[in-house]
């Protein structure tokens, strides 16, 4: 990728560091899920959908799969539903991680928009089928703020990578 003028290069991304992002973002799921508010984000999709766009190789459909199992038992929801929605939201992330980092993050966060939505209509559609009742308009926000959280998790997920501003006479970049 042709860098701008200024822009910093990333380090390595520590397995370590993307393994206890999942961990806090999924129990952060689960403490957001006891307050049984319909439009409350799913942070660990975004997490998922993160890794997935900037480390396909380490996040894959397995892991997403996994945790979603994990999502399933803990919210005690149809078995499959949220791995379902996750290997959905790994795989939309995995076709375009390649086009997606040319753009800024504005344009990204609408880029981001469709999956997201079609992730969560993915759980509307499993949960209406298997006769649950219709929880509210309210659902449809949460595509909405799950991608505002798209900077925010940019800037949060990323600041470990970021190389401090060192120049120097022998090392241009």
């Amino acid at each position: 990728m042709i860098m701008e003028r200024g822009q910093a290069l990333l380090l390595p991304v520590s397995p370590w560091f993307i393994a206890a992002s999942l961990v806090f973002a999924l129990l952060m799921s689960m403490l957001l899920h006891l307050s049984q508010t319909i439009w409350i984000p799913d942070l660990l999709g975004v997490c998922i959908f993160f890794w997935g766009i900037h480390q396909p190789r380490r996040v894959g459909m397995g892991l997403a799969f996994f945790l979603g199992l994990i999502v399933d038992v803990q919210q005690s929801a149809l078995l499959g539903q949220h791995a379902l929605s996750y290997v959905i939201l790994n795989y939309c992330a995995f076709s375009m991680h390649r086009r997606l980092l040319w753009f800024p993050i504005k344009e990204q966060m609408v880029q981001v928009l469709p999956f997201i939505v079609l992730a969560d209509a993915t759980g509307w559609v499993i949960r209406l089928a298997t006769g649950e009742r219709f929880p509210g308009w309210s659902m449809f926000c949460t595509p909405f703020l799950e991608t505002m959280l798209w900077p925010v998790a940019n800037s949060v997920l990323l600041a470990p990578q970021r190389r401090a501003h060192d120049p120097d006479d022998n090392r241009p970049l």
